[in-house]
C-alpha cells in the first residue's frame, strides 16, 4: 500500500496525517496525531482514524529539543508503524506564498530559497514550515516534498482588496493583503458544494475560529475579500495576537516607550490577544469558564471584533446567503457561536439554540434569512490532496 504524509510544523506543534491511497488512488485517513508543547515539555500522541491510540510519548525534559530532533523521532517511530504502507511524498502546509505561489509546488533548493526570504511576513510560522522540509530533506533526500501556501485560496482576490494605501512602489515590492488559513477555506468551499450547492454558489461569510483567527468572504467559492492582510496579525483578535491595530500605536510602542523591534513583535504576536487583554489564559475554553472580571472582557473583546469584521465583509459580499463557523472555537464552542450570531441579527440572521448546542451541521433557525452552519475543517487532507495532484501532474 502507498501513502502520503501531511505536515503542519508551527511553533510550539507538529500535526501530522497519514493517509492510504486506496485501489483508484484516492486518500483515506488512516491516522495522525500532534507533537505539541515543544519548547516546554514536548508530548507526542498519535491515534488510528478510528481515535484509538497507536502511540504516547512525553519528553520530560525536552524543553531544549529542536523541531527537527522531534521530527526525526516522528519520523523514526512511523517507520516501524507503517504497517507496509510506503510512504511516497510529504505534502506541508506553508503560511506564505508571496506574491508568486498561487499553486502547490515540488520543493527545491530554489523554492526553499525563495520561501525562506518571506520569514519577514510571518515569523510566527514559515521559519518552522521550513525547518520541517529542511529536516524531512536531511532523513530522506530521494523522498518529494510539496509546498501548499496558505496564501493561495487568496491569490485572485479582487486587486483593490489587494492594496494598501501606500505607495505603489511598495505594492509593487510585495506589501500588500495576502490573506491566510486559505487552506482551511478550500477545504470549506469544497464541502460547501457538496452539502449546498446553491449557498456554494452565493455569498458566503468562513469564519476560522480558533487560536489563530480570520474570516473569508466567498462568492462562488472564491475568495473576494479576508480579515487577514499583509501579515497574520491583522484582522481578528486572536489566542495571542492582537488584529487590526491603528499603525499608530507601533509607532508610540516605539518612539515612546522605547520598545526596540523585537519586543514590538513578542508583543503583539505572542503577549496580545486574549491572553493580553484578560492576563490568565490564550485558552477560550479557560476564559468562558472563569467568572473574572479580566476574563470576561478579553471575551466579549472578541466576540465585539469578530462581529465588527462580519458587518465588513458582508459590505464586501454586498449581503450575505450563509455564515460557516469552523476551526477550534468554531467547531466546539457554542457559547461564542450564539453570542456572534445575536449580535448579527441585524442581517436576519437566527439560530436554533438546541442545534447549536449539538454542535448540528445546520444552526439557523427556522425563519432565519441567513443560513448558518458548522462545517469542520481539514487542512491536512488538503494538503494530501493537493500533494497527489503534484505527483500526478509530473507523472
Amino acid at each position: 500500500m502507498k501513502a502520503v504524509v501531511s505536515l503542519n510544523s508551527g511553533s510550539s506543534s507538529i500535526k501530522f496525517a497519514f493517509f492510504t491511497l486506496d485501489d483508484a488512488g484516492h486518500p483515506e485517513h488512516s491516522a495522525g496525531g500532534k507533537i505539541e508543547k515543544i519548547g516546554i515539555a514536548p508530548s507526542l500522541v498519535a491515534r488510528r482514524v478510528d481515535g484509538s491510540i497507536l502511540a504516547e510519548r512525553t519528553w520530560k525534559q525536552g524543553a531544549g529539543l529542536t523541531h527537527a530532533e522531534l521530527l526525526k523521532d516522528l519520523f523514526d517511530w512511523a517507520i516501524d508503524h507503517l504497517e507496509g504502507r510506503e510512504v511516497i511524498a510529504i505534502g506541508h502546509r506553508v503560511v506564505h506564498g508571496g506574491m508568486r505561489f498561487a499553486t502547490p509546488r515540488r520543493v527545491d533548493a530554489g523554492l526553499l530559497d525563495e520561501l525562506d526570504a518571506l520569514c519577514p511576513l510571518a515569523p510566527l510560522h514559515q521559519p518552522h514550515n521550513l525547518a520541517a522540509i529542511h529536516a524531512i530533506a536531511v532523513m530522506a533526500p530521494d523522498l518529494p516534498q510539496i509546498a501548499c501556501f496558505d496564501t493561495a485560496f487568496h491569490h485572485d482576490k479582487p486587486e483593490v482588496a489587494a492594496r494598501l494605501a501606500l505607495p505603489r512602489t511598495l505594492h509593487e515590492q510585495g506589501i500588500r493583503r495576502y490573506g491566510f488559513h486559505g487552506l482551511s477555506y478550500e477545504y470549506i468551499a469544497g464541502q460547501l458544494r457538496t452539502i449546498d450547492r446553491a449557498l456554494a454558489d452565493g455569498r458566503v461569510i468562513a469564519a476560522h475560529l480558533g487560536n489563530g483567527a480570520s474570516l473569508c468572504a466567498m462568492r462562488d467559492g472564491k475568495s473576494i475579500d479576508t480579515t487577514m492582510g499583509f501579515s497574520t496579525l491583522d484582522g481578528l483578535m486572536m489566542g495571542t495576537r492582537c488584529g487590526t491595530l491603528d499603525p499608530g500605536v507601533v509607532l508610540h510602542l516605539q518612539t515612546q516607550l522605547g520598545m526596540g523591534a523585537d519586543e514590538v513583535d513578542d508583543l503583539l504576536y505572542r503577549k496580545s490577544g486574549l491572553l493580553g487583554v484578560s492576563g490568565i489564559s490564550s485558552d477560550m475554553r479557560v476564559l468562558t469558564a472563569d467568572p473574572n472580571r479580566q476574563a470576561q472582557e478579553a471575551v466579549e473583546l472578541f466576540v465585539w471584533r469578530a462581529v465588527r469584521e462580519f458587518g465588513a465583509l458582508a459590505a464586501s459580499l454586498g449581503g450575505v446567503d450563509g455564515i460557516v463557523f469552523t476551526a477550534g472555537i468554531g467547531e466546539n464552542h457554542a457559547e461564542i457561536r450564539r453570542r456572534i450570531c445575536e449580535r448579527l441579527g441585524w442581517l436576519g440572521l437566527s439560530i436554533d439554540d438546541d442545534a447549536n448546542a449539538a454542535n448540528a451541521l445546520c444552526i439557523s433557525g427556522g425563519e432565519s434569512r441567513v443560513k448558518v452552519l458548522v462545517i469542520p475543517t481539514d487542512e491536512e487532507r488538503m494538503i494530501a490532496d493537493h500533494t497527489l495532484a503534484v505527483l500526478r501532474s509530473e507523472s
